[in-house]
């Protein structure tokens, strides 16, 4: 089974993850904050990864490090749960479309994080969401679970839309990546015989 359950604790936050990687996109993610948590969801659902997060943190503060800290244990959690990547499809993409908003994600588990972020939210909040923290998750979650991420905006008005295409269509890449090739599933997708 690949799956994981990790916790992290902080003097900020309290995060705890559980995945299940051959899943079916089932969610239960409580934050606190709740656009984040809708994020979350459609993270899941799109990647079809069973994911439960539970975070409390300093949102007296702001969302800042919740958010952060979700995103470096979601990937940590992503990285024990592929362990040596044997059998998987490694790379992933997805051009996406919702409503005004087009994105492209392309991704590599190559466990060399690099985040390209090439997107532009028109507007500073989503409700009280800090629209800056979308690219701070990803950021977390790219250096954390060893993911290549190039995401690029194509078109889009509305921040809420940009925000959830991103997250959707990082889903789907990484649904796509995380698959067993059944092809190659006793491979090590790499020459170099490791990831």
């Amino acid at each position: 089974m690949r799956t994981t359950s990790l916790t992290r604790t902080t003097a900020e936050t309290d995060v705890s993850v559980e995945i299940n990687l051959d899943g079916t996109g089932v969610y239960e993610n409580q934050t606190g904050v709740g656009f984040f948590d809708h994020m979350l969801d459609q993270l899941a659902r799109h990647s079809l990864i069973d994911m439960t997060i539970r975070a409390k943190g300093d949102l007296h503060i702001d969302d800042h490090h919740t958010v952060e800290d979700v995103g470096i244990t979601l990937g940590q959690a992503l990285a024990t749960a592929l362990g040596d990547k044997r059998g998987i499809r490694r790379y992933g993409s997805c051009l996406l479309a919702m409503d005004d908003a087009q994105l492209r994600t392309a991704l590599d588990l190559s466990a060399r994080p690099f985040l390209i972020w090439n997107v532009d939210l028109p507007t500073a909040k989503i409700g009280t969401f800090d629209t800056e923290l979308v690219r701070e998750f990803f950021q977390a979650l790219s250096t954390h679970g060893g993911i290549t991420l190039h995401v690029d905006q194509l078109h889009g008005v509305n921040s809420h839309h940009i925000a959830e295409a991103a997250f959707k269509s990082v889903a789907r890449a990484l649904r796509e990546a995380v698959e067993v090739d059944p092809r190659k599933a006793d491979a090590i997708p790499s020459t170099k015989g490791a990831l």
